[in-house]
């Protein structure tokens, strides 16, 4: 039992470092960014941040409580028709 405890132990230290090492020879490897290419990335976001704030400053669109069906009667704001007829619908069908 001693023995295997200390083979994983070495095992996931040496995994580790050996990772480690390899990560840095592959960050070493690969070219750091140009500044421009940063400036141009800055930029974008920049106008995509600017986009977004105009589309955000336009009034909200408006619900569907807002608009009434066509072809429906008027209903009278704020409550339910004085008498209810059994004979008519509030959905459309069919275009009819």
């Amino acid at each position: 039992m001693t023995r295997r405890l200390f083979w994983l132990v070495l095992g996931a230290v040496l995994g580790v470092t050996g990772y480690r090492k390899a990560t840095t020879i592959a960050r070493s490897l690969r070219p750091a960014p140009r500044p421009s290419a940063l400036a141009g990335f800055a930029a974008d976001v920049r106008e995509g941040m600017a986009a977004y704030m105009e589309r955000q400053a336009q009034p909200p669109a408006p619900t569907l409580e807002d608009h009434r069906r066509r072809g429906l009667p008027a209903g009278r704001p704020g409550g339910p028709p004085s008498r209810p007829d059994p004979h008519r619908h509030d959905e459309l069908k069919d275009g009819r």
